[in-house]
């Protein structure tokens, strides 16, 4: 089992920056690939970055260059550097570990960008 906190979410201008986190409580968090998806009112829940355990990364087109993900290992941490956030960024925000055949999520952090 792999439990999953965000935090960081928030109300930002246009053009603004946020960082999200997420903390993950398991002790084989080196070895899984972690990601960060959201989802709009109305819409399905998207793919916004991965990371793999030796650091690989991949971006939707709609954040690549405006979103960096990230993680920390010894912490057991991943991140979410958002900058330049556009108001179609608003959404809730989810922490993703795949190990296995499972899918485990946080809670969601909301992100509003206000134009």
């Amino acid at each position: 089992q792999v439990q999953l906190v965000e935090s960081g979410g928030g109300l930002v201008q246009a053009g603004g920056s946020l960082r999200l986190s997420c903390a993950a409580s398991t002790k084989i968090f080196s070895f899984i690939p972690m990601g960060w998806y959201r989802q709009a009112p109305g819409k399905q829940r998207e793919l916004v970055a991965t990371i793999t355990p030796r650091g690989s990364t991949n971006y939707a087109d709609s954040v690549q260059g405006r979103f960096t993900i990230s993680r920390d290992n010894g912490e057991k941490a991943v991140y979410l550097q958002m900058n330049s956030l556009k108001p179609e960024d608003t959404a809730a925000y989810y922490c993703n570990a795949k190990w296995g055949q499972s899918d485990f999520w946080g809670q969601g952090t909301q992100v509003t960008v206000s134009s």
